[in-house]
């Protein structure tokens, strides 16, 4: 699989991994890592270590996954980033959205 979740077992935790490009061909993957049925953590961790793309659709789920979890009171990390996408992810402020390391 391109797209990997693992929830922690207290259930507060959720680390989605996605490798190769992230872009819409990864979207219903990726809903599917976070879309559990009555589980909302308090903390998801998106993993790009074995990202080697992400395009504005790659955007547009990060923006769907934090609404999902809450918006603006949110605790999403975009992890493990190479400096291609860390430009991109400024590029488009979502530095301000996102603590991104």
């Amino acid at each position: 699989m391109a797209v990997e979740s693992e929830m922690s077992q207290d259930g507060k935790k959720l680390t989605i991994q996605v490798k190769g490009r992230f872009d819409f061909g990864k979207h219903q993957e990726f809903r599917n890592a976070y879309d559990r049925k009555g589980q909302k953590p308090g903390l998801v961790v998106v993993d790009l270590k074995d990202a080697t793309y992400l395009d504005s659709s790659a955007l547009g789920m990060l923006l769907m996954l934090r609404d999902y979890v809450g918006g603006e009171a949110s605790d999403v990390r975009v992890v493990n980033t190479n400096s291609d996408v860390r430009k991109i992810l400024a590029i488009s402020n979502f530095d301000k959205l996102f603590d991104i390391s």
